[in-house]
Parts: structure tokens; sequence; C-alpha cells
């Protein structure tokens, strides 16, 4: 017998447009519906512009569609997705702040105690294969390294999703 996965995230007929600096519409997405089930494996392919990254921080609640719907385990997205964790283009990272508390911030964001954000920032830095560099700011860091924290931000809060968006762009070969 088939097993069938309850649908996570989805949209229906999303149509996205931004606003050129002229004040003229630039339709990036014209009617996507997509629905990402538990388990699954999906990857969006095409060409730079064609609106990859724009429908996954619609799927996250980063923006909302200009028309169309996104739901959550079957209710209409308002704001962020909770059980969405997304690694971005760029690094991301505060400047200021170590790698240790560059993830850091994300765990006590969502309110975990002080023993829980130690513990699972360390173990992110050890799943990217970073440990030694706790107590680097990401100025002395190189790029693929930098991109690893923004990895191992997300994994950090054990996300029900995760979202990357082109993460590798940035890692050597061998790391990627």
């Amino acid at each position: 017998m088939a097993q069938t996965h309850e649908v996570q995230c989805e949209t229906r007929g999303v149509t996205h447009e931004f606003t050129l600096p002229n004040g003229k519409p630039l339709r990036v997405l014209e009617n996507i519906s997509l629905s990402i089930r538990a388990h699954e494996v999906v990857a969006l392919l095409g060409p730079s512009g064609c609106g990859k990254s724009t429908i996954l921080r619609i799927l996250a609640g980063l923006i909302r569609p200009s028309r169309g719907e996104v739901l959550y385990h079957g209710k209409p997205l308002e704001g962020l997705n909770p059980g969405v964790a997304i690694v971005f283009q760029s690094f991301a990272l505060y400047p200021w702040m170590t790698v240790r508390e560059n993830i850091q911030t994300v765990l006590q964001a969502a309110g975990l105690p002080r023993e829980q954000v130690v513990e699972r920032s360390t173990k992110a830095i050890r799943l990217v294969g970073l440990k030694g560099f706790e107590d680097a700011y990401p100025r002395e860091l190189s790029g693929g390294m930098k991109q690893r924290v923004g990895t191992a931000r997300a994994l950090a809060v054990d996300p029900e999703i995760l979202f990357m968006d082109e993460p590798f762009s940035h890692v050597d070969a061998l790391t990627a």
C-alpha cells in the first residue's frame, strides 16, 4: 500500500509582481501552484531571475504574493511560516557577532532555555565542520565558511522544512 504524506506547505495560483524604479510592474511568478509534502526533496530549477527565490520567500512568509494563497498544513499562512528555516544565497550574518553568536541568536529568539541554545549551537557547528571557529567573526571567515554558518543557523532550529536558496554557491566543491 502506497504511503501518502501530508502536505506541509503549498501555494495555490500564486502570482507575484515587483515594482520597477520606473513604476512599472515586473511579473516574476504567474499562477504557480506547488505542494511540499513531508519527507520530500524538491528542487526548483530555472534561469537566474525566473522567480525561484521569490517562491521560497513567499512559502517562508517573508513576502506576500500579489495574488493567490499560501497554506501551511492546510491553513492560510499569516506572517512567517513557523515550520520553515531558510539558508539564503547571501551570507546574511551579523558582522558584529561570532559564529557561535550568529547561530545562538535565532535559538534565543525562539525562546529556548540557555542550555538548549548552547547544546544546539554546538551540535550545528560540528555538523557543518566549523569546530574550532566558534569565536571567529564573519570577516575572519572564507565565503564557504560564512555559508556554512548560515546553514548551521538554519539547522539549529530543527525546522520542519528547510529551504536552501543556492546554498552551495560559495562553498568549495568538496564541501558542497
